[in-house]
């Protein structure tokens, strides 16, 4: 990894929140990241393409999404600073991506190669309850928006979503919302309209 001390205080601090590390690891770690640079609309994985790195975001914000064979696009996840992002199934197996994960800012990752996690998980075990305690975040995650959608109305979901993540209408374009949300772009607008006016916020299903 280039030096960079800002980048690299950044995932350290984002690692030590989790697991313990001694300064001889953390240089060890740290040496094995590269740094990668996105545009804006350039994309970090294609559909079709295997994906070869777990990428954590320092700077910028990108959208993981599947493309049916009708053409349509559909959000599956996003990813803001002090995030990590791929395809978790192309990169730990190997196969072909099913998404895409295009930049919608200008964006700076540290990435981490399958086969150099690996080999960190041997010399510094401590790596794998790292891990692990991101893999459970994510899957508790998962559940919990799977539970919104049987559970909730589009107007409460998007209500939870924009408290949960008060910068994400400036980041991400209203459309890419509602296909996260599994609504339209109209009903949205329709939310977005009727929850600016008081007290009417529960009349939209």
């Amino acid at each position: 990894m280039e030096k960079d001390p800002a980048l690299q205080r950044m995932i350290i601090d984002h690692v030590l929140r989790r697991i313990e590390l001694t300064a001889t690891e953390q240089a060890h770690f740290v040496s094995i990241l590269k740094v990668r640079k996105l545009l804006p609309r350039q994309y970090l994985v294609q559909q079709g393409d295997v994906c070869q790195y777990e990428s954590y975001v320092c700077k910028g914000f990108l959208r993981s999404f599947y493309v049916d064979e009708k053409g349509n696009d559909h959000t599956l996840h996003f990813a803001m600073e002090d995030w990590w992002i791929s395809d978790s199934t192309s990169f730990h197996l190997q196969v072909p991506a099913t998404r895409n994960i295009v930049a919608l800012e200008a964006s700076v990752l540290l990435q981490i190669e399958k086969n150099d996690l690996e080999q960190l998980y041997k010399d510094i075990p401590a790596f794998e309850r790292f891990w692990r305690i991101l893999e459970q975040k994510g899957g508790i995650a998962q559940d919990q928006r799977i539970l919104n959608a049987i559970s909730m109305t589009g107007a409460e979901r998007y209500e939870a979503l924009v408290t949960k993540y008060p910068t994400l209408e400036q980041r991400m374009p209203q459309r890419h919302i509602a296909s996260y949300l599994g609504i339209t772009p109209v009903f949205l607008s329709q939310i977005r309209k009727q929850l600016s006016r008081p007290g009417l916020s529960g009349d939209i299903k």
